[in-house]
């Protein structure tokens, strides 16, 4: 009994590592990409400055890409994980006649993947945005006085300096992260907490077991674990960024 329900955990944990690794490496560089459509400067009616009116002044300081990418982080911060996993797999099914992430399995662990992508990546916009905003002015007017361009002012000044200042709270969200994908068996997908309910309702020939349920803590403390060392061992080897 005892290998067989390792075993349907083994399977379960495959797909929470799975997950995981899809949503850092999906989250990461988009919520960079979101952090800058925030910052956005881009006035594309900045021209009616001139005009006299409240009205004008008003649609010259609209900042569409800014304003989009805040509206964005807002309802996906705002809402639950849970309720956008069940929007993003249930929803696009009922407007097509299939659903675009197809069927059984793999169809289940696309949405997930969609769902969390798309929630991490606007909570780590808002990590960015507050390490590059936290980085003093003074640092990049240096860089101008160098000669240095923008583009190297922010790879080679901003960037790294940012980077230690993000991940004390990015490891935080990555842990977090690791948590939050049993939230993906409210569409069934089969991660290490579904497997372990399975024994309490009858999976592989036994019912009612619970302590396969609780048993899949073990597995959450171990990788979150390893990831708290890792982590750990990152940012004291960014010690020499610190101001």
């Amino acid at each position: 009994m005892f290998t067989t329900v390792i075993g349907a955990l083994n399977v379960g944990f495959l797909q929470t590592l799975k997950l995981f690794a899809v949503t850092l490496i999906g989250a990461l560089p988009l919520g960079l990409i979101i952090s800058f459509g925030s910052m956005s400067r881009w006035q594309p009616f900045r021209f009616l400055r001139r005009r006299n009116g409240r009205g004008a002044r008003i649609l010259a300081g609209f900042r569409p890409i800014s304003a989009l990418c805040r509206i964005l982080v807002w309802i996906i911060r705002g809402t639950p994980l849970m309720l956008q996993l069940i929007i993003i797999d249930y929803i696009p099914g009922r407007i097509r006649d299939h659903s675009p992430w197809g069927t059984g399995e793999t169809g289940r662990f696309l949405a997930s993947a969609i769902a969390f992508i798309i929630n991490y990546a606007c909570y780590f916009s808002e990590i960015y945005r507050g390490g590059i905003q936290g980085v003093p002015r003074g640092q990049q007017e240096a860089g101008m006085v160098l000669g240095m361009t923008k583009r190297q002012i922010f790879f080679k000044v901003t960037l790294l300096q940012m980077i230690k200042r993000i991940v004390p709270p990015m490891s935080n969200e990555i842990i977090t992260l690791v948590k939050d994908t049993s939230i993906a068996r409210i569409i069934s997908m089969q991660e290490v907490i579904w497997a372990g309910y399975a024994f309490l309702k009858g999976s592989h020939g036994y019912s009612g077991l619970i302590w396969p349920l609780f048993f899949t803590g073990v597995y959450y403390l171990i990788f979150n674990g390893i990831l708290t060392i890792l982590l750990g061992q990152l940012e004291k080897k960014l010690d020499y960024f610190r101001a």
